[in-house]
Parts: C-alpha cells; sequence; structure tokens
C-alpha cells in the first residue's frame, strides 16, 4: 500500500512524493514543516543535510525543494528506500542521495558533515538516544539538528534547544550544539 505527501515550499510546491506504507512511518505533516521552515527560513541555500530515518523522504525532499544542494537520504527498508529513488527521479532532485542502511552503522563509516541533520526515527526504539551523542561531529559550523519524538530531548551540556513546539503526540525541535560540547 503506498500513501503520498505534499511538497508545501519551494520549486516543487504542490507536488506529491509517495511513499510504501510501514509500520513505524510516520510522514511529518505539512503544519509541522512549515514550523520548521518558519524557524529555519524559507529558503536553505546550498545546504549540505542529512535525512537519517528518512521513511517517506517528506523532509528531505521539502529541503531539496527551498535549495539544498544535497540531501543524503539514509533508510534501512529497501522498499522504501527504493521508493525514495523513484521519487528523486520523478522530481529531478539530483541533490538527492539515497543511502539504503541502517542509520547507525551508517553514521560509523561516513563521516562527512552537514549543516542541517533530519532525525525522526521510529518512536518505539531506541534510536534518537544512540544517534545524538555522535552527530556534534557531524555538523558544519552553525549547523543544527531537527528532531521529532513523542517526549522532547531534553537539555544536556551537549544540546540546547533552539526552538521547540508540539503537535499531536509529537514534540519538534531544533537542538543546536553547546559551545565546547564538541
Amino acid at each position: 500500500m503506498t500513501g503520498q505527501i505534499r511538497i508545501i515550499g519551494g520549486r516543487w510546491r504542490g507536488r506529491n512524493i509517495r511513499f510504501r506504507e510501514a509500520p513505524g512511518l510516520r510522514p511529518t505533516p505539512s503544519r509541522v514543516r512549515e514550523t520548521l521552515f518558519n524557524w529555519l527560513g524559507q529558503e536553505l541555500p546550498e545546504y549540505q543535510c542529512l535525512d537519517l530515518f528518512a521513511g517517506s523522504g517528506a523532509l528531505g525532499f521539502e529541503a531539496l525543494s527551498r535549495g539544498a544542494a544535497r540531501v543524503v537520504m539514509v533508510e534501512k527498508h529497501p522498499a522504501t528506500a527504493k521508493c525514495l529513488r523513484d521519487n528523486a527521479e520523478r522530481l529531478g532532485a539530483t541533490g538527492a542521495e539515497i543511502v539504503a542502511a541502517e542509520a547507525l552503522h551508517w553514521l560509523r563509516r561516513d563521516k562527512r558533515c552537514f549543516d542541517l541533520i533530519f532525525l525522526d526515527p521510529p518512536f518505539a526504539g531506541q534510536d534518537l538516544e544512540l544517534v545524538l551523542p555522535l552527530l556534534h561531529e557531524r555538523l558544519n559550523p552553525g549547523g543544527m539538528v531537527y528532531c521529532e519524538s513523542p517526549e522532547g530531548v531534553s537539555e544536556s551540556p551537549f544540546w540546547s534547544e533552539f526552538r521547540s513546539s508540539r503537535a499531536g503526540r509529537v514534540t519538534h525541535q531544533l537542538l543546536k550544539p553547546e559551545q565546547g560540547s564538541v
């Protein structure tokens, strides 16, 4: 079974992306994406982004639509990764790099840095707690991490909350690394 979600801004505004429905897959709703891109600014010129639990690709394709130069979309389910590739081809998204891999394994072997990292892991697991400590060294200067989770990420000596909101059962946050914690 497949679903679809609409891109809400940028050059592909109004275009739909298709995704394979799967357990734990929750495409980021349009009102949450709208809030996120109001926080970030409507354009992401030349940004290097990582969508670590890509799923539907809603966040990654939205970033590309708004001018990001590259979005690496990591998705562990091969059928879902194929759907991401199909969407990238249909949109002509030359800046999309689709990787079929488990997020933690990918992070341990690929050492690139990014301006913005999207984290929207399945809520049932502990992926956020395992991955978040590894991201300091993956951010370019001034880079931020966007997280979706049921309870939100608590502030720590390593991360500070730049922006936060709640929509239904989801807390979404923009996090900045604390000075000196990298």
